[in-house]
């Protein structure tokens, strides 16, 4: 089974949302993974509906597929990255952060998305990490809960220095929310230096919603073109094969908008290609 590969709009954030589509159309993919922002999409905005119904009539004229993002830095909050979160002390603040997510859903079932996926929060200082895991129960059931009515694929990343940082996070919290599964960022397993990537595309394989790939230095979150980190690619692609993975592996460079225009098509052919030899 050949791989089915996207690019995350996140990574071409000076471009406009049609021309990011665009560009990665062109290139050849066969997706892409729409980080909701204010320069894209904007869910918050008025008028998301007809908007996210247009973009639905021209990803399905371009025949590409879709993943849905949720990891924008300052939308719910211009100063403060990423709050509020599932782990806000501030019930508001949570609610206010599930909302978001369900309204991500939302736009999830109107692009018909593979996955919807987004990620537990820091705990504040001073926060019980105890008291933080009740929160985010609390806010997972109701976001797994509210995917599963509307037909959505709903998918949590482990994310270095977050509650659930890595995949025996996700793991402990599983059983208790059964429609939830993993959204999977390969680069993070070099961060956190649990597992291998190849390895956890193995063991989590029915399990994963959604992955992510870059390449990453050990123990560096920073997400890097391919061939500048120490990430096996082609061992992951094997690991995906070998596994019959189907859904979208989508590109994550999110440092590199600008220069997009090469990125886009230079990574596509770079995953093409990396089993040959001749890329490094």
């Amino acid at each position: 089974m050949a791989l089915r590969f996207a690019y995350n709009t996140n990574g071409a954030a000076n471009h406009r949302l049609a021309d990011a589509i665009a560009l990665i159309a062109e290139a050849g993919y066969d997706g892409i993974a729409l980080t909701l922002d204010f320069q894209h999409l904007d869910p918050l905005e008025e008028g998301w509906v007809a908007r996210t119904e247009a973009l639905a009539r021209e990803l399905r004229t371009r025949r590409l597929g879709c993943v849905i993002e949720t990891g924008a830095r300052f939308l719910l909050d211009p100063r403060h990255k990423h709050e509020p979160t599932l782990l806000t002390p501030e019930p508001a603040g949570r609610a206010r952060r599930i909302a978001f997510l369900q309204r991500a859903i939302d736009i999830g079932n109107i692009l018909q998305a593979e996955a919807v996926s987004f990620w537990a929060g820091v705990p504040r200082p001073g926060v019980d990490r105890g008291e933080a895991g009740e929160w985010l129960l609390e806010g997972l059931a109701q976001v797994t809960d509210y995917a599963t009515r509307r037909g959505v694929t709903p998918a949590l990343e482990p994310e270095p220095g977050m509650l659930v940082e890595t995949l025996d996070d996700w793991a402990r919290l599983q059983p208790h929310l059964p429609g939830l599964t993993l959204a999977l960022d390969l680069g993070h397993c070099l961060v956190t230096q649990e597992r291998e990537p190849p390895a956890a595309v193995r063991e989590f394989a029915a399990q994963i919603g959604t992955v992510a790939i870059e390449d990453m230095r050990r123990g560096d979150h920073t997400h890097l073109p391919f061939g500048e980190g120490d990430m096996d690619i082609p061992a992951c692609l094997d690991a995906l094969e070998e596994v019959g993975f189907a859904r979208l592996v989508c590109v994550e460079l999110s440092r590199e908008s600008h220069r997009a225009d090469r990125m886009i098509p230079q990574s596509l052919d770079w995953l093409r290609h990396c089993r040959e030899g001749d890329t490094r």
